[in-house]
């Protein structure tokens, strides 16, 4: 059974009916000992990265993950935030990360951007450079997904890139480093996209 995790933000409910429209029972928990005994776990996300940080650590979430994912290798999926919050560090805040995939945070190099192109990056975007990972086996043609972030990845490792979109100039939005995946964009506001990437996380991973 998949995981989401509650630590006071994300749209929780939203995640777990998408993933009861595909036949994957979830259970949203705010308890450490059920995030302890996960087969498969959803961090989702939204709001500031010192924030999200904060209420992982109050509600003791952190050395759990830590155990649980680096440890055991369950695989995990972070969703918009939640995939800034496995990154060391980020440009929005002081608070540290988890660490887990080598980079930061940053914001939109405004200098990049077009005079159409505003901040937030907010709406729908088509991805490319996912062909490698079975989170998107037999992903419809042309895949686009719901964005709404200030700030993106920045990773060290160019193969821990999953995946990447184009506003202004090209960005990871998406990563993937063994039992360690996440998105930037929002799956459950996804519609047919979304479903599918979760099916693949819920059947492969």
């Amino acid at each position: 059974m998949i995981t989401i995790i509650d630590y006071g933000i994300g749209n929780l409910t939203s995640i777990q009916n998408m993933l009861k429209k595909i036949g994957v029972e979830s259970v949203i928990s705010t308890q450490r000992e059920v995030v302890a005994g996960a087969d498969k776990l959803i961090l989702p996300g939204v709001g500031s990265f010192d924030y999200g940080m904060q209420q992982l650590h109050q509600a003791g979430f952190v050395e759990v993950l830590n155990e649980r994912v680096l440890s055991k290798r369950v695989p995990i999926l972070g969703l918009c935030l939640g995939v800034q919050l496995l990154t060391a560090k980020s440009e929005e805040g002081v608070e540290s990360g988890l660490g887990w995939i080598k980079g930061k945070t940053i914001a939109f190099d405004k200098s990049k951007l077009s005079s159409n192109e505003k901040i937030p990056h907010m709406g729908w975007s088509e991805i490319k450079g996912f062909e490698r990972s079975t989170l998107f086996t037999g992903m419809y043609d042309e895949p686009r997904f719901y964005f709404v972030h200030s700030y993106h990845l920045q990773l060290e490792n160019t193969e821990d890139t999953l995946a990447i979109t184009n506003y202004g100039y090209d960005f990871s939005v998406g990563i993937e480093r063994g039992n360690i995946l996440g998105v930037q964009f929002h799956p459950e506001k996804s519609h047919k996209f979304g479903m599918k990437l979760l099916e693949n996380f819920a059947k492969y991973y």
